[in-house]
């Protein structure tokens, strides 16, 4: 009787033990910061029409990152996300226990970037299509002055991809093949570029398309569409439609204790790097983000230099903060500087010699623990 009591209180034990971890702050299904929508409405008062969220890579070694976009009002009080499902691939393995009803998944924006419940099904992913921040860190651009028109456009190309999704639709405008997620072929950053050029009419924004070679599974990733190359393309869009832009960098929570049943290797998200989304170079390989190329120094310039808040959870408080702030410069100035500080810098890498960077980074460390590190006046850089 004794020995059956023990093992009773034993089991009972493992199951609160269990309980616990998957009701810990920033776990799926866990607690939250208790003050998401006060935050959200105080970004919400600056005017701004879309917001292109741009996720930081997880892995030590090629890390692209994903891009999604989120379309302001689309549903009340929020943005809606649009974001390509990594699962709608149509294989044998995320036949059951994965979200595959569609291909494009429409996320409200505080879900995507806060909660850790999804409103879209039990099966979507925490940290990918929910509760992004207690993964990795996640750049939104904010653009404003976007015709209503543009928006209605981008909202009804992104149910025309869930169509052709739904019916098996093959060889679209935007994709030569079944009309199915595909890593390299069709992936986060076409289904986005794609919605722009034949939805919202960007005619000249370049969305390439990944072969496949010998009608094997042999993929030209040289041609696939990038999430930080598409982000660069359709900023420059923006610049030349006289859009105004400024950035919001969404800071990961790094005491999320969760680990993902689904992936491979077994680590907490805490423990999962952290890195910048690199473009296609010799930096996609780089280990602790330390990048030199020209590319990717531009583009982490860039979006410092449009820069206006950081948003992070204070790990004492468990409520979201708005870090820091600064005065983001116009999208000229921004890209003008950017050019010429990622030239230099990327050339003095190149030399193999000690120096000091004259470009400032969206991410001042591989772990990203520096972005706006300005004094309380917001007009002076402080020492990392």
């Amino acid at each position: 009787m004794r020995i059956k009591l023990a093992v009773g209180i034993i089991l009972i034990a493992v199951l609160l033990s269990e309980g616990a971890v998957a009701a810990a702050f920033g776990n799926k299904d866990g607690f939250e910061p208790a003050n998401i929508d006060e935050i959200a409405n105080l970004l919400r008062d600056d005017p701004y029409d879309l917001e292109l969220l741009i996720s930081f890579g997880t892995s030590k070694g090629g890390s692209a990152g994903h891009i999604a976009l989120a379309i302001r009002d689309d549903v009340p009080g929020d943005d809606l996300v649009y974001s390509a499902n990594f699962y709608a691939d149509r294989t044998r393995e995320h036949e059951r226990g994965y979200y595959t009803t569609n291909l494009m998944i429409g996320i409200p924006k505080k879900e995507y970037l806060f909660k850790t419940v999804s409103s879209v099904a039990e099966t979507a992913e925490f940290g990918l299509d929910f509760g992004e921040v207690y993964k990795r860190s996640v750049i939104g651009v904010r653009v404003n002055g976007v015709p209503a028109s543009d928006k209605q456009a981008l909202a009804a190309y992104f149910r025309r991809i869930n169509d052709d999704y739904h019916r098996r639709a093959r060889n679209t405008e935007y994709h030569a093949g079944q009309i199915k997620y595909d890593y390299l072929r069709l992936n986060c950053a076409k289904t986005i570029g794609a919605a722009f050029k034949f939805g919202a009419g960007y005619k000249d924004l370049k969305v390439t398309g990944a072969k496949v070679l010998s009608g094997r599974r042999v993929v030209a990733a040289a041609t696939a569409n990038i999430p930080t190359e598409m982000a660069m393309k359709l900023i420059e869009e923006w610049g030349k439609r006289g859009y105004g832009m400024d950035v919001v960098l969404y800071k990961k929570y790094g005491g999320s204790t969760y680990v993902d049943p689904r992936a491979d290797k077994k680590v907490a998200f805490k423990d999962l790097p952290n890195r910048f989304p690199s473009v296609l170079s010799l930096d996609f390989r780089r280990e602790e983000g330390a990048y030199r190329d020209f590319d990717n120094l531009f583009a982490m310039y860039l979006l410092y230099n449009l820069g206006k808040y950081s948003v992070r959870v204070n790990e004492r408080s468990m409520l979201l903060e708005i870090e820091k702030e600064k005065d983001p410069m116009t999208y000229p100035e921004a890209a003008k500087l950017a050019t010429r500080n990622a030239r230099s810098d990327s050339e003095n890498f190149r030399r193999h010699i000690l120096f000091r960077p004259r470009g400032t980074k969206i991410g001042e460390t591989p772990e990203n623990t520096h972005l706006y590190n300005f004094t309380d006046d917001g007009t002076k850089k402080t020492t990392p």
